[in-house]
């Protein structure tokens, strides 16, 4: 008798409602502050291509702090390595949620993402490491091209007005996550220099009495507030980037609600802080970073230079086939069954938003080449391949707006007005499918 086939879960169906309404909220947020960041982005580049550029770097370059607490720092590195660490340190709380109660919980449901993150991060490093070897250039870069940067691709879908369903939405911000996460340890693994142990003995303690807290269940921000500081503090003067700092804490705060709370410590710290990340963090941290020269040799650079070029390709080309392949040989292997109301042509279309790296590929490249004339022509890079693969993801998007417009009335429809979409409230095989989500 021969064996039965073995069931094939469904890949970016409909999410649980309970999910659905997190992600929605979390996206909600990350739109507005990613057109925020847009507008930052745009004031920094005119700034620095004016004869204000001057007044531009002036501000960048002024310094500030405490010099006998080894915190004298210019305004550029504070927002790179202070503001940036709340940026951390909300992924971290997201990472954690993900992990806990989220698309990463499972092997089962964790293998599509993680898989096409990985490839999203390996595939554009490997693309710049070749191309940086066949033109005699640097492969100190070759991590500047595998992020994604999720607050400026929601900020493309916004100005593109495409109503991307939730399901695809979600897998972007879940690779995301990840890809967050490959950055912070690639930042703390291989951008570290001048190790002072005693520091770092500090950072780690003051991360162990921050667990220790949570694990009592001590609440109050009068203890967490003035630990977090210090342990930022120590951490910087250890020699390991500041923001490592953030996704730490992070990811030791606790996302689970127990009985009589509200809202998880987690939850309530990314409601406080992931306004003020997106909002004002990002958008600041990209004002004193892309104000870069887009001269005409400037631009040449970014096409005839090998390190530059590697990024451009990275971006627009490595993270495409990364993802895209990553993807497909995943549910093939997993024996995943792509939605039926969608085609491999909106993961494509979504791999090639995936290329926009804006926000973590600037530090990067700012850790990687801290010559600033490479440096320049590696930041331009970074806005040049973002640009060109938002402007391809909305070309790819856009021709199938009116799928995604179906999908996104048919997900929001309330006829009954009781605050739940009326696709959770049909019954029968077809609905009970569609409740898989996004498995793996």
């Amino acid at each position: 008798m021969a064996a039965a086939p073995r069931s094939r879960s469904l890949f970016l169906g409909l999410l649980p409602l309970l999910e659905r309404q997190a992600v929605v909220l979390a996206l909600q947020t990350e739109t507005v502050g990613g057109l925020i960041l847009l507008a930052a982005a745009v004031v920094a580049l005119v700034w620095a291509n004016t004869p204000f550029s001057g007044t531009y770097e002036a501000i960048r370059d002024f310094h500030f702090g405490i010099p006998s607490l080894g915190l004298d720092l210019s305004v550029g590195h504070c927002t790179s390595d202070g503001l940036l660490t709340v940026f951390f340190l909300v992924a971290g709380i997201e990472l954690k949620r993900e992990l806990v109660v989220g698309e990463l919980r499972t092997p089962a449901t964790a293998a599509l993402p993680v898989i096409a993150a990985l490839c999203g991060m390996a595939i554009p490093a490997a693309l710049y490491a070749a191309t940086a070897a066949a033109g005699g250039g640097s492969l100190g870069g070759w991590a500047v091209p595998m992020a994604t940067d999720i607050a400026f691709a929601l900020a493309v879908l916004a100005v593109i007005s495409t109503h991307l369903p939730t399901a695809l939405r979600a897998f972007l911000l879940t690779l995301a996550v990840v890809d967050d996460l490959g950055a912070i340890l690639i930042i703390a693994v291989f951008f570290t220099s001048d190790l002072n142990p005693w520091a770092l003995t500090g950072a780690f303690t003051g991360l162990i009495l921050f667990y220790v807290l949570q694990r009592q269940r001590v609440r109050g921000w009068w203890w967490y507030l003035p630990l977090g500081l210090t342990t930022w503090a120590l951490m910087y003067n250890g020699g390991v980037h500041a923001t490592v700092a953030g996704v730490a804490m992070g990811l030791i705060l606790r996302t689970t609600r127990e009985e009589g709370e509200k809202a998880s410590p987690g939850a309530r710290t990314e409601h406080l802080l992931h306004p003020f990340s997106a909002g004002v963090a990002v958008p600041l941290f990209a004002l004193f970073a892309a104000g870069v020269s887009l001269s005409g040799d400037a631009l040449g650079k970014v096409f005839t230079s090998p390190e530059p070029l590697g990024v451009v390709l990275g971006l627009v080309i490595g993270k495409i086939l990364g993802i895209f392949a990553g993807t497909y040989l995943a549910a093939r292997f997993t024996r995943a069954q792509l939605n039926p109301d969608l085609a491999w042509a909106d993961v494509f279309g979504l791999a090639a938003l995936a290329g926009i790296g804006f926000t973590v590929a600037l530090l990067i490249g700012e850790l990687a080449f801290p010559t600033k004339e490479v440096n320049g022509h590696v930041k331009a890079a970074v806005l040049i391949g973002s640009v060109m693969a938002a402007t391809l993801a909305a070309l790819l998007l856009r021709r199938r707006n009116t799928v995604y417009r179906r999908l996104y009335e048919e997900e929001n429809l309330d006829e009954d007005a009781d605050g739940i979409p009326d696709i959770y409230q049909q019954s029968g095989p077809a609905d009970t499918g569609r409740q898989d989500g996004q498995a793996g």
